[in-house]
């Protein structure tokens, strides 16, 4: 079995001492159910996202609707393009 050391604030030791306490089993029980929950459920998570991934039904959270762009913004987009738009435009109205 593996050791981890880490540190922690005092204020967090009292609350792992006083939830073991209270539920009649060691800080080091405690801590390792709460880890193993922790990377567990991480796990899972990821998991279920490949199957869904893998099934084609991921559902992709919705984007915010974004508005046109102003005819002002776009012709400034345009400007200094040249004329080849416009000429192709005019053909293709031409051509109807």
């Amino acid at each position: 079995m593996r050791q981890l050391i880490t540190r922690i604030d005092e204020a967090l030791h009292d609350l792992l001492r006083a939830r073991a306490a209270s539920e009649g089993r060691s800080v080091n029980a405690l801590v390792t159910e709460v880890l193993t929950a922790a990377v567990t459920k991480q796990d899972e998570r990821a998991a279920l996202r490949a199957r869904l991934r893998a099934a084609g039904l991921l559902v992709k959270p919705p984007q915010p609707k974004r508005r046109p762009p102003s005819l002002d913004a776009v012709i400034a987009s345009t400007r200094g393009s040249g004329t080849a738009v416009s000429e192709a435009l005019e053909a293709d109205r031409d051509g109807r």
